[in-house]
């Protein structure tokens, strides 16, 4: 059994920032951190003080985090960036709201003072005996102190403070893990109030000005005299001082929602997939009361998206996502009698198919858009054709003479758009053979259940639009829109270029819409781009036609690994430079090599360039990815990976990036990449071995253990999420329970138990109410594991068997049966009566 914390964190956008450029405008960018660890950034909006964002996050948190913080910030070329404020959330806060926040929250100022990071490891006692009586307070050491000083390390000091009396460490010079190992001793006077309390304080000691804060703890000395205190205490700041200044700084809307899950063993959630897949391996039943159906009725608008998520990864896990978006296609279309709203809401058909492709479709989305959405944002032309919106003054930079007309404008801008739609359809209507064969296979099912609801000759468009409803305009022109969200760019486009992408979208709508509604929409002056786009109609429907031209023998559906959605696909790539060190070895200050990487979710490749002979590094062998402290080196922006071979030897390989953003933005990658892995390290040194110690910690020993804690938080994409079933099962559980009256209608009168045996595909009983014996018996594992977590001295008594048991799908329910697939997986076993099975415990972020 596991635990899971996860947090939903959406930063949509921000309204009346403040001006931090003389130009009167900013480059607002976001920072979000969990327990002061910085876990996202988002992408950079220039020149705006309305920056919109729209960027979400799925992060996997330890199990005990406190606070969520999203800092806004301006990006400068030179120097450093300007603060502009901070939303703060506790977890009480968050947990408080059972669908999460969704609003604007006010930007506050951000106090140094409140900017703490680190812990420190000490043990407080009173000895029993002796008079008079001694409180002993052994400091030992501290870890990932923030940095004060600009070489970005510390001087850092302790300071206790007992009962009116102060006392002080020794201080160590240039570390953020500085060890001690005082014992500093406060003699306790008799009658001593119960209320006093014991603080420690921890310094950045400056030869010129005041000290820098670091943090504090404090203990009750009550507490101490009952007992002991030993162990790594987290550090806090003082009191907040901050206030609310009335929306000086602006203000910033995130919409946040916190999920906390208890995940079983993957063998009691096999009878809720069983349910799940009957309708797929047996297409002859009634589609109206199988448990798919249900889970569709009950599922609200909100929860759609999620559900639709899991669903898709489940079914591609079990090798039937095809089956699964013919069963829910063929049921939307029996529901739809207009075929111009066939497939326009927002239904579970609609939210599969879209979440398919990109998890399917997405190496194929770059392969084809990626060359020309690079060109446009390189080339940052001016484009406009809305007369309300040109900005005739914008000639004088490219013409000496004078400004440009309106129709000099309108001709410009239409041939640049000309010119990149123009290459873009190309790319588009040449990419069959790139397309992925499971995607052709899904839409030519598509086609053909389409075609059977709509068979006249009146209806003959329907067939393409259905497919290109969803090619154009659920995928291709959203990526084109905003291509930092498809991870086609790292950076959001500027104003310029953002009006430029706006165009060439509503242009691939049109095209996607078939031209059905030239000249009837609310835009006359996109009527200039009609002769373009009526010519690329035609091209397109013979796209399509191609498209579904395949047999669907070809693409037998295989099961999905459970790592990431193709392993092949390249996640990231670029020029870095980098130093391996294998062993226990000095590391010389200039030692980087230019290398181009490429990352996949196999392994980390890298050579001298594209063509040149390549190492790897496999991602399975990795064991910690990390920052490497400023001034380790003589270069900014380092990480490491440290991964360990078959032998079990270490080799850590350092990596030296551009800037900042790209540094957080390969680390992510790798993490995400990574974060499966089993066998990871708790600790690292995120510093160097030279000159005979650590330059982190000042240890003197290569083979000492890690001084700083690694970060086990991953910020992920609901779509690119790691392949887990038993979570996926568990997410679509506690939706179900969550829909209680509404799953309980579904049972219905017609539903009660009848007397005869049990037909061909059925376990003799309605699947509405064998849908609820398999969540009653999930009740009773949650109750089990709960109680035994509990109250560890209980029994390990064995959980309740299956009050209903679940029928395997009869023989008569053939792979063939199941359109888009040759071979199938065999019918899942129920869960287990007995013996027990154990929980798996697995806390993620576990401190040593």
């Amino acid at each position: 059994m596991a635990k899971t914390t996860s947090l939903h964190c959406r930063v949509v956008e921000g309204k009346d920032l403040p001006a931090k450029d003389v130009s009167g405008s900013s480059d607002p960018y976001c920072v979000v951190k969990v327990d002061n660890e910085v876990v996202a950034r988002t992408a950079t909006v220039w020149k705006s003080l309305n920056p919109f964002w729209g960027e979400e996050y799925t992060l996997r948190l330890p199990h005990g985090f406190r606070s969520l913080a999203v800092y806004v910030l301006d990006e400068d070329t030179i120097g450093q960036d300007d603060v502009i404020g901070k939303v703060s959330l506790s977890r009480q806060q968050i947990s408080a709201e059972p669908r999460g926040v969704d609003s604007w929250l006010s930007l506050v100022p951000v106090d140094p003072d409140e900017e703490v990071q680190g812990e420190i490891h000490l043990e407080l006692r009173v000895p029993e005996q002796g008079h008079p009586r001694v409180l002993r307070c052994h400091l030992i050491e501290a870890r990932d102190l923030a940095p004060r000083d600009p070489s970005g390390t510390s001087d850092p000091f302790a300071r206790v403070l007992c009962c009116g009396h102060t006392l002080e460490t020794a201080v160590i010079k240039k570390t953020r893990f500085p060890r001690w190992d005082e014992v500093l001793e406060f003699e306790l006077a008799e009658g001593e109030p119960r209320e006093a309390v014991l603080s420690v304080e921890l310094w950045d000691w400056d030869i010129v000005g005041k000290n820098d804060f670091l943090g504090r703890v404090e203990f009750p000395l009550d507490t101490i005299c009952m007992e002991p205190t030993k162990g790594w205490f987290q550090l806090l700041p003082f009191p907040s001082g901050a206030r609310d200044r009335g929306g000086q700084l602006g203000a910033l809307r995130l919409a946040v929602r916190l999920e906390e899950d208890t995940v079983l063993p993957p063998p009691y959630y096999q009878p809720l997939i069983q349910l799940l897949t009957e309708p797929v391996l047996c297409p002859g039943q009634p589609p109206a009361g199988m448990a798919l159906a249900i889970l569709e009725e009950v599922t609200s608008g909100d929860s759609r998206q999620d559900v639709a998520t899991k669903l898709v990864k489940i079914f591609l896990g079990q090798g039937l996502a095809v089956p699964l978006l013919d069963y829910l296609v063929t049921r939307e279309l029996a529901r739809t009698t207009d075929p111009n709203t066939l497939f326009r809401s927002n239904s579970l058909a609609s939210k599969s198919m879209e979440q398919f492709m990109k998890v399917v479709g997405l190496p194929y989305l770059h392969e084809v858009l990626k060359p020309v959405v690079n060109r446009i944002f390189e080339e940052k032309k001016y484009v406009e054709l809305d007369p309300g919106k040109m900005e005739l003054s914008r000639g004088r930079r490219i013409s000496f003479k004078g400004s440009l007309s309106e129709a000099q404008v309108r001709e410009s801008s239409l041939e640049l758009l000309k010119g990149y739609l123009g290459d873009i359809v190309d790319a588009i209507v040449g990419s069959v053979d790139k397309c992925p064969l499971l995607m052709r296979v899904a839409f030519k099912q598509l086609r053909r259940r389409v075609e059977e609801r709509f068979p006249s000759e009146q209806h003959e468009e329907v067939r393409y639009f259905a497919i290109s409803g969803f090619l154009f305009l659920r995928f291709f022109a959203p990526a084109v829109l905003t291509p930092k969200l498809f991870s086609l760019r790292e950076q959001h486009a500027d104003p310029r270029t953002g009006r430029t992408l706006l165009l060439l979208a509503k242009a691939l709508q049109s095209i996607g819409n078939l031209g059905l509604q030239l000249g009837q929409g609310k835009e006359p002056w996109m009527a200039p781009l009609h002769a373009v786009l009526l010519p690329s109609v035609t091209r397109v429907t013979a796209f399509l036609d191609s498209l579904v031209a395949v047999e669907s023998t070809e693409a037998g559906e295989e099961p999905m690994p459970p790592a990431l959605f193709q392993p092949s696909a390249t996640l990231k790539e670029g020029y870095l430079h980098t130093r391996t060190v294998r062993g226990a070895m000095l590391l010389p200050r200039f030692a980087f090599k230019k290398r181009y990487f490429w990352l996949s979710s196999e392994a980390l490749t890298y050579s001298k360039s594209p063509e040149w002979q390549r190492c790897s590094i496999p991602v399975p062998q990795m064991r910690a990815v990390e920052r490497v402290d400023e001034g380790t080196f003589q270069h900014p922006h380092v990480m490491q990976i440290v991964a360990q071979d078959g032998t079990g030897e270490l080799h850590t390989t350092y990596i030296q990036c551009k800037s900042a953003q790209e540094l957080w933005q390969w680390l992510w990658a790798l993490r995400r990449a990574s974060s499966a892995n089993e066998a990871m390290l708790p600790t690292c040194h995120p510093g160097t071995f030279r000159a005979g110690r650590w330059t982190c910690c000042l240890q003197p020993a290569c083979t000492a253990p890690g001084c700083s804690r690694t970060h086990s938080t991953v910020a992920l994409g609901e779509w690119r999420d790691p392949l887990d079933p038993a979570a996926a099962a568990q997410t679509l559980y506690r939706h179900l329970r969550q829909a209680g009256a509404r799953l309980r209608a579904a049972e219905g009168p017609e539903d009660s138990v009848k007397d005869e045996p049990p037909g061909p595909g059925q376990a003799g009983e309605p699947v509405a109410g064998r849908l609820q014996a398999v969540l009653r018996d999930l009740d009773i594992a949650h109750d089990t594991f709960a109680r035994r977590e509990g109250a560890p001295g209980l029994p390990p008594s064995p959980p309740t068997a299956p009050s209903h048991p679940v029928a395997p799908p009869p023989a008569i329910c053939t792979p063939e049966a199941a359109a888009g697939t040759t071979a199938l997986p065999p019918a899942l076993p129920p869960p287990p009566a007995s013996p027990f099975i154990p929980p798996r415990t697995h806390v993620r972020g576990q401190r040593d």
